[in-house]
């Protein structure tokens, strides 16, 4: 009986010693891993110095190569090309004669808003000489109206339309203008009071 059990141990043993790596393991941790290890590498490497695999691939192979083309086939293409070439010029014409009358518009309405700015600018002086004429010859009519007598002034005042009245009455001194009130009509001078107040 102690054979048996030294006999098991022994077998146990023998076990537990060195196995034997089978055919399909060797390959696989031999060539496979490295293979598929140096292959992550090259495509990792290949994304960073942007080369793109695939256009590489073609140039190794023969997949990628167009067949030769013949003559008639290279000038349909060409005459094509050429057609289309000569349709964006066309488009390209088409543009540019656009931008041109768009210039061109842009230019004469620029014009046009000078001449009118012009005409603006000499229609605001012609107004400003006639206002300056026209508080000259206020002034002067007031002038007028403080030289008068009072009698002589208080039936012209009393005949003229109630604005201009009492634009002349404003302007006249205190004094004057109680003096044409006592040469006026009660009703007069009243009225001419009041629109005074009004104001």
């Amino acid at each position: 009986m102690a054979k048996k059990n030294n006999q098991k141990k022994s077998l146990h043993t023998m076990d537990n010693g060195p196995r034997k790596i089978g055919l399909g393991k060797k390959i696989l941790y031999l060539f496979i891993i490295p293979l598929l290890f140096a292959l992550a590498l090259l495509l990792t490497f290949a994304q960073i110095t942007n080369i793109n695999v695939f256009e590489k691939a073609k140039e190794f192979t023969s997949f990628g190569e167009d067949k030769p083309l013949d003559d008639n086939t290279k000038s349909i293409r060409l005459e094509e090309r050429v057609v289309s070439l000569q349709a964006e010029i066309q488009q390209k014409e088409v543009q540019i004669n656009q931008l041109h009358d768009e210039i061109e518009n842009s230019e004469k309405s620029q014009e046009s808003l000078l001449l009118e700015q012009e005409n603006l600018l000499q229609e605001i002086e012609e107004l400003k000489r006639q206002n300056e004429q026209s508080k000259r010859d206020y002034a002067e009519v007031v002038s007028t109206f403080e030289k008068m007598s009072a009698k002589s002034a208080a039936p012209v005042i009393s005949n003229m339309s109630d604005a201009e009245a009492m634009r002349i009455l404003a302007s006249l001194k205190p004094d004057t203008v109680a003096k044409i009130y006592e040469k006026m009509s009660p009703q007069d001078a009243a009225k001419y009071t009041e629109l005074m107040t009004k104001q």
